[in-house]
């Protein structure tokens, strides 16, 4: 029995997430039905992140056992060649030790979430991006980022149906660029809980847009209560960008 890592690229618009579900093809599903399909083994592909409906992956690192001996490069070109769904592809593929567990073994966590700050409608960036008409404020978006890192309680950031034991994390770094109408937002973490990226997007958003007062946002944030948080940016916006071991 051999364990491969695989790297995944994935758009994630036409999937239920990353998790096998049964309302609707996931991207685990899709993998695994492209390994049986020329290895006729079944076999379990498990993510490093469990990414929600809508959301893509530039990076998502994943790992899988097969009996059958087949060479690194053909089985790189058999995964490819029999995924059906074209909007996932298996970018890099190698041989690793029967003890690397692609989630537990994850020392960080990068996920990147694109902003189009314009009037105009999107068409080559929509549902890739989150687009916003109204001018973002970046020196008020970086000021809220800032209270966000180190450990803290992310209660208010968690999804009622997070299945994370505690709600306390470490944000490592946060990095907000602007490029012309380009917001881009990186979030570094050893493990973030169930929607906390996207509802922190959605907070730092209403600081750009004026709607709350850096005060507001201090309070929504420290008041560990879900209700307080502003309303979470969309799924389409968010892409897992790296994971490092």
């Amino acid at each position: 029995m051999q364990r491969y890592k695989i790297i995944i690229e994935y758009e994630g618009t036409s999937f239920v997430g990353w998790q096998f579900q049964k309302n609707g093809q996931s991207v685990q599903e899709v993998l695994q039905k492209a390994i049986f399909n020329f290895s006729k083994e079944k076999v379990i592909v498990t993510g490093a992140g469990r990414t929600d409906s809508g959301v893509h992956a530039l990076q998502q690192v994943a790992h899988f056992d097969l009996k059958k001996k087949i060479k690194k490069k053909n089985l790189l070109h058999a995964i490819n060649h029999n995924i059906v769904n074209k909007s996932v592809t298996v970018l890099k593929i190698n041989k690793v030790n029967k003890n690397f567990h692609s989630r537990y073994d994850a020392k960080k966590r990068t996920y990147l979430y694109l902003i189009i700050n314009r009037q105009s409608p999107l068409a080559i960036q929509k549902n890739k991006a989150w687009q916003i008409r109204k001018k973002l404020d970046i020196k008020a978006m970086k000021k809220g980022a800032r209270l966000l890192l180190g450990t803290h309680n992310f209660s208010t950031y968690r999804a009622a149906a997070c299945g994370a034991k505690s709600p306390i994390r470490t944000m490592e770094k946060i990095l907000i660029k602007k490029n012309k109408d380009k917001i881009s937002l990186r979030f570094t973490s050893k493990s973030f809980l169930q929607q906390q990226v996207r509802s922190m997007v959605g907070c730092i958003k209403y600081l750009g847009e004026g709607k709350w007062t850096l005060d507001n946002f201090q309070k929504s944030f420290k008041s560990k209560n879900r209700t307080k948080c502003a309303p979470p940016a969309p799924a389409f916006g968010l892409y897992l960008k790296k994971v490092s071991y």
